[in-house]
């Protein structure tokens, strides 16, 4: 069956909004950018972010799976792309095939790239990630040494595209965890040059060390959230590095109704009126990504009043308080982007963060793009 569209909510993208983040983002370093584009251009779709982002000069492309990589490449999105979780039935030579760089992490991922290497005639490129400390994906300290040998008794098939590793604090500026994964990652990368390896590129920088941590760019630095104008953290807001947000969640009023003193709102009555409440009704969910522990926390914003939300969010609706405020049916509220509150300030309200709120943005929600939009 055909998908029916309607205007009852819309994620309004503003590629111009993502260019202009990829610039400002490129100016704060000399090492090339990779802009990161996995689950979906984090919610803001993939292959229009990917054309805006290397439309504005990113260099590198970076998802986590392959096809993730395939998808952008079937949309005709070319140069260079990382995808680096690969799993054990991933077709590693379809990827070779499409052109797309693969990163691994483990030691029996590199021997099996190893043995597919050797069938093909020339090298492929291998990218390798480390775990300097974050303890959740790369090769441990302790594997290091033999991957380094199995790379240099290999080098006629492999290449060392690069060496990198993902930093844990990096949103927390003044956190030693940072020096201390930099100089675990010095130490790997002296191993490696004293087993004869020169990768072509290292990398360790995510957006909110691009921001703030300019010993940890190397050669390359990957900003995922940065690019689409969301803060990396509460130190690091996106604001104060003229970073614009590139998504405007909106929906349309469905509902307006009065209630009275005693009355509750949505399950469990978790929010009873103690006086005459006007209240709308948001076309808006859990199951498109209004998360649930907005229940009488959350807000929208219209005209620029904030109208709070009342009782329990619900997987299609929740309800607002419009009290004294000339709302009807049909009119749009903004859930968080430009003119209202941002997606980082709105998930921390709720407990939650920026890169949940905007990447959970469901498929119900219609998206709309342009420059400006938002």
């Amino acid at each position: 069956m055909a998908t029916v569209r309607t205007d009852r909510a819309k994620a309004h993208i503003d590629l111009g909004a993502i260019e202009h983040n990829v610039r400002q983002l490129k100016s704060l370093t000399p090492s090339q950018l990779m802009v990161v584009v996995k689950a979906d251009g984090y919610g803001h779709g993939a292959v229009p972010v990917a054309l805006a982002a290397k439309n504005a000069g990113a260099e590198w492309l970076g998802v986590a799976f392959i096809d993730e990589a395939l998808e952008l490449r079937q949309h005709g999105v070319s140069g260079p792309i990382l995808a680096w979780l690969v799993s054990s039935d991933d077709d590693i030579v379809e990827a070779w095939d499409c052109d797309i760089d693969l990163s691994i992490g483990t030691l029996p991922d590199l021997e099996r790239i190893i043995a597919l290497a050797k069938q093909r005639n020339e090298a492929v490129p291998l990218h390798i990630e480390f775990d300097t400390g974050l303890s959740r994906a790369g090769i441990s300290k302790q594997d290091a040494p033999r991957a380094f040998q199995l790379i240099a008794e290999n080098q006629t098939v492999v290449r060392l595209g690069s060496m990198w590793s993902h930093l844990a604090s990096a949103d927390d500026p003044e956190s030693p965890i940072n020096q201390a994964q930099l100089k675990t990652f010095h130490v790997l990368l002296e191993q490696a040059a004293a087993a004869g390896l020169h990768p072509q590129m290292r990398h360790l920088a995510n957006s909110a060390a691009t921001l703030s941590f300019p010993a940890a760019h190397f050669d390359l630095v990957r900003v995922g959230i940065s690019a689409y104008g969301v803060s990396a953290g509460d130190a690091l807001l996106a604001s104060d590095f003229d970073l614009k947000p590139a998504m405007k969640l909106t929906a349309r009023v469905a509902q307006v109704r009065q209630l009275q003193p005693g009355e509750g709102v949505s399950y469990s009555h978790r929010w009873v009126a103690q006086e005459p409440t006007m209240v709308a009704l948001i076309p808006l969910g859990y199951a498109d990504g209004v998360p649930r522990f907005a229940t009488n926390q959350g807000h929208v914003t219209f005209n620029g009043q904030q109208l709070p939300i009342l009782g329990t969010v619900c997987m299609d609706q929740f309800v607002v308080d419009c009290t004294g405020v000339e709302l009807a049916i049909g009119d749009e509220v903004t859930i968080f982007g430009a003119g209202a509150s941002d997606a980082h300030s709105w998930a921390c309200a709720t407990g939650s963060i920026g890169y949940e709120l905007v990447t959970r943005i469901g498929s119900r929600v219609q998206r709309e793009y342009g420059d400006g939009v938002s």
